[in-house]
């Protein structure tokens, strides 16, 4: 049987009664930068999500570096963030001019270990830089009392957790940004790049509207220096289509990681996700299992000569990128983003997945243990 990691075109088939007319119109229109598809989209997701204010632009990457922009974090500033993160996390604060500074992860939900924030703050610390990963928020009470604290900035990486929840509240509403992906495999997933900034402050809003178009407003004056961030009219309307089904496509995920939660109950060898006690809401983006006993590899071939799709995220952490070596990081300095780099492996999760195929994917997996 073979079970692709992800398979986008079940759901474009569900949607294309509705997407394609709407593109054909859109073609017709002609109104391809900015205007009322991004303007719908923009209200909605903000509604979404309980933020005041959204800004779509052009991918998840360029809404955190349009964040840190907006807030003039640059040479000589500091950053704190996750090592174990996809790599933009660190690449925008380094963009920047600003020097990544990193915390290890908590072992059981792999976001930033918010016990050991603090003591990384010194008078250079502009922001901290939480990573929602796989689905779920990391713990912001304490980011959020560190942040006040210090006088700090948050900047939420949410791209792997639209309508993830922290106490209720939905992760990117949370912090002064929250930055968000629409990478297609994302939960929500427009047709190639795209990505938002939310925010509750009207100031902070009308700052990142303005420099996602190089700081222009009016037309051809520039008080700051932004850039070409804006998100593309056509990502805004697929995404608005899409974004009417995405509760009912999280509720799908949850179910499957449920039903993977059972088959694996008891095997040993293999340590399934946990949901984080702050975490009211994980939205499954992507299941993780920790192959135990230096067996993932065993496991990765087994997988791929069944035709099952996986994938480790991710390999290498920030701190170990050939590219961040200057700043003199060493193997073993972040045990538990070292450890989760080395046993993790990703197994199909989306929505359209039959049992057949989830019982399919954890026999093969057990079986290779």
């Amino acid at each position: 049987m073979k079970v692709p990691l992800l398979d986008l075109k079940l759901q474009y088939q569900q949607l294309k009664g509705e997407i394609e007319p709407a593109m054909l119109a859109f073609c017709a229109e002609q109104m391809c930068i900015l205007g009322p598809h991004v303007e719908a989209f923009e209200a909605a997701l903000a509604e979404k999500c309980g933020a005041k204010h959204c800004c779509g632009v052009s991918s998840g990457s360029d809404a955190l570096l349009l964040s840190l922009m907006a807030e003039g974090i640059g040479t000589g500033d500091e950053v704190i963030t996750s090592p174990y993160t996809f790599f933009a996390t660190g690449g925008a604060i380094h963009r920047v001019g600003a020097k990544p500074v990193f915390v290890d992860i908590e072992p059981k939900s792999f976001t930033i270990d918010t016990a050991k924030i603090e003591e990384k703050i010194t008078p250079r610390t502009k922001a901290i830089m939480p990573v929602h990963l796989y689905g779920q928020t990391a713990e912001m009470g304490t980011i959020m009392q560190l942040a006040k604290k210090h006088n700090l900035t948050v900047i939420e990486d949410a791209a792997q957790a639209i309508l993830s929840q922290w106490q209720g509240k939905c992760a990117g509403a949370i912090g002064d940004y929250g930055c968000t992906s629409f990478f297609p495999s994302k939960n929500l997933g427009c047709f190639g790049d795209g990505g938002a900034v939310l925010t509750q402050d009207d100031a902070k809003a009308a700052m990142v509207h303005r420099m996602r178009n190089h700081g222009m407003e009016p037309k051809y004056y520039h008080s700051v220096v932004g850039g070409n961030f804006r998100i593309d009219a056509l990502q805004a309307l697929v995404l608005n289509i899409k974004l009417k089904y995405l509760d009912q496509w999280t509720q799908k995920r949850q179910a499957n990681a449920a039903m993977y939660d059972k088959l694996f109950e008891g095997v040993a060898g293999v340590v399934t996700p946990s949901v984080a006690p702050w975490c009211t809401r994980h939205v499954r983006n992507q299941y993780i299992i920790r192959i135990l006993g230096g067996k993932r590899q065993k496991v990765w071939d087994a997988l791929k000569a069944a035709e099952v799709g996986c994938d480790v995220y991710y390999p290498v952490p920030l701190h170990l990128q050939e590219c961040f070596n200057f700043l003199g990081y060493k193997q073993g300095d972040f045990p538990e983003s070292e450890r989760a780099a080395a046993e993790t492996l990703a197994i199909p999760i989306y929505p359209d997945l039959t049992q057949q195929q989830i019982e399919y994917v954890a026999s093969v997996v057990i079986g290779a243990l």
